[in-house]
């Protein structure tokens, strides 16, 4: 039975090892990981992401498993961009001062970026990204809105808190 370098190098003093690994008599193999996010180039809409496991018994060996995301759900965004619309109306509600006459046009700003994101990108949860919330503040600061800074993080907070825990209730009701 072969072992591993890591075995070797433990089994010797730190001098020895550090002596090994210069003179190359002893060369360390590392499993190079594939990138986190790289969706497949399939001609399918599922994006898949590599998932690396190490098999226990063999040294230094990798399979890859793909997990697929599933597609977003146009009936899930709609029933969440609701559920969103009431709530951040409510939140910055509470910022008279801040928004004034402008609050229905910032919240729309802020609906129209979630509803673009839930349609094209979110799939559920570990599909999350922060990307969107961030074109909301550039969006209400382009159209010279007040409180960009605010709505967009108050957006980012609601959506963090909801939208996984949303996806998951609404497959399970799906699946009854």
């Amino acid at each position: 039975m072969a072992l591993r370098c890591s075995q070797i190098l433990l089994s010797m003093s730190p001098v020895a090892a550090a002596t090994s690994l210069a003179s190359g008599s002893i060369t360390p193999r590392f499993i190079r990981s594939t990138s986190l996010y790289r969706p497949s180039s399939t001609t399918s809409n599922h994006r898949s992401f590599p998932i690396s496991n190490l098999s226990p018994g063999v040294a230094g060996a990798a399979t890859s498993e793909k997990y697929v995301y599933p597609d977003p759900n146009p009936e899930f965004t709609e029933a969440e961009v609701v559920k969103f619309r009431g709530e951040i109306l409510k939140r910055l509600a509470n910022e008279k001062e801040e928004y004034g006459d402008s609050l229905n046009e910032v919240v729309n700003v802020c609906v129209q970026v979630l509803r673009e994101f839930l349609l094209k990108e979110y799939g559920g949860p570990g599909t999350f990204v922060v990307e969107p919330f961030t074109f909301i503040m550039v969006s209400l600061k382009e159209k010279n809105l007040p409180g960009a800074p605010l709505a967009a993080r108050t957006s980012l907070l609601w959506a963090q808190k909801h939208l996984d825990e949303d996806w998951e209730a609404w497959i399970s009701m799906q699946k009854k």
